[in-house]
């Protein structure tokens, strides 16, 4: 089972290495700080808002429907907190 945190964190860091940057580059590409990149690819941010994707995606030149189009988002479990 996986869960949304593990997803996001996988996803950026494949869209980076796709696309032979650094996590740091995106951060520079998206405006989004280095420390809140470099806390939810290392897990210690427990909830990346949909704000902060949208500027990814936008550093990366995608969509929120091409982040979120892949299969590890398609069977998530809902959590409860």
């Amino acid at each position: 089972m996986a869960d949304t945190k593990a997803a996001i964190r996988a996803r950026i860091l494949d869209l980076c290495a796709q696309r032979q940057i650094t996590v740091n580059r995106l951060a520079t590409l998206s405006g989004v700080t280095q420390s809140t990149l470099n806390n939810i690819v290392s897990g210690r941010n427990n909830s990346a808002t949909v704000s902060t994707i949208k500027k990814l995606c936008d550093g990366l030149d995608i969509s929120l429907r091409e982040f979120f189009d892949v299969p590890a988002f398609d069977d998530l479990e809902q959590e409860i907190r």
